[in-house]
């Protein structure tokens, strides 16, 4: 379980969090939405541990995350980095070396879910935005952590991508994993997330039937998608 109690940021003497109090349990897959600049991101790189000069505190398990050394978690956060001269396989296969935790057939299993071929010899500073993010993802799914901290994880992802990238986390959660995701597109959240927090300002401004898509529109940050717009995913499913 992850728990925040009054979790609040200033920096630079401008506040960018404020009193944000949550609980994530273990099995569960909860959504933050919330247009560009809401303070979603900040949130999850207060949980991995990514900024730790806030003020509140935020338990895993019922430890401080910050005396946590080494953190179980599968984490992708904005535009994951990459050798670039590497092939996706070889990237994650050093990362794998590295942190000792995950088998060849983990790796390949990993990317193949996302639509990635671990055969593919192209340096991934060949890949697109999309084939980025998705190696991103497959990293963060690899190492079979019992955290998975995703931001934005559908961005630059089709239909078919999309679709098994929603199948293989609801395969995650019924391993009670605790899954926290963002994204701008309502649809991903609602489809998929148990529990949802609408971030505004910094603030907490909506959870679950409370969410107001209307105030995202017009919004600095821009604006949720999804009005009126049903993905292919869901056509003929909720007709």
């Amino acid at each position: 379980m992850i728990k925040i109690n009054d979790l609040s940021l200033e920096i630079k003497g401008k506040r960018l969090l404020s009193n944000i109090n949550m609980e994530i349990n273990d099995g569960e897959i909860v959504g933050f939405v919330g247009p560009n600049g809401s303070g979603k991101t900040l949130i999850m790189k207060c949980i991995c541990g990514f900024i730790n000069d806030y003020q509140g505190i935020i338990t895993m398990d019922g430890i401080d995350v910050k005396n946590i050394q080494v953190k179980n978690m599968g984490i992708i956060i904005e535009t994951p980095g990459f050798i670039p001269y590497y092939s996706g396989y070889n990237n994650l296969k050093i990362l794998a070396q590295i942190n000792n935790d995950c088998t060849n057939e983990e790796i390949i299993t990993s990317m193949e879910d996302l639509g990635l071929s671990p055969y593919n010899k192209n340096p991934v500073k060949k890949y697109s935005l999309g084939m980025r993010q998705r190696l991103g993802v497959a990293q963060a799914l690899m190492e079979n952590k019992g955290t998975l901290i995703l931001d934005e994880p559908f961005n630059g992802l089709d239909d078919e991508i999309s679709q098994k990238l929603r199948q293989r986390l609801e395969a995650e959660r019924k391993k009670q994993k605790t899954i926290i995701i963002s994204s701008h597109n309502r649809f991903d959240i609602d489809y998929l997330c148990d529990r949802k927090y609408q971030i505004q300002k910094g603030r907490i401004v909506g959870t679950d039937d409370s969410l107001d898509y209307n105030l995202d529109k017009g919004s600095r940050g821009g604006s949720l998608s999804g009005d009126g717009v049903r993905p292919s995913f869901l056509t003929g499913v909720v007709d």
